[in-house]
């Protein structure tokens, strides 16, 4: 197997744009991106939170009537 090495950017967008010609036309090709892990965890919940926010899926949970539970309600868990 051979392996190809390249360096790259992502655009403000976050996409990545590949120039790299491979002398094979129709052909299926298998690419692997390793990203570099200096993105911390707090970025990585925030982009999370925000994208499942935004998904329509969940916009039930707006719904006043979804509100079943207060800060009252239970006992406490204690491990």
């Amino acid at each position: 197997m051979k392996a190809i090495e390249l360096n790259s950017r992502t655009d403000k967008k976050g996409y990545l744009k590949i120039k790299y010609p491979l002398e094979r036309s129709e052909k299926n090709v298998r690419i692997l991106i390793l990203v570099d892990e200096d993105n911390n965890e707090t970025e990585e919940e925030e982009l999370w939170l925000k994208a499942i926010s935004q998904n329509p899926a969940f916009d039930f949970l707006k719904d006043e009537s979804e509100d079943i539970y207060s800060l009252t309600d239970g006992e406490p868990f204690n491990d």
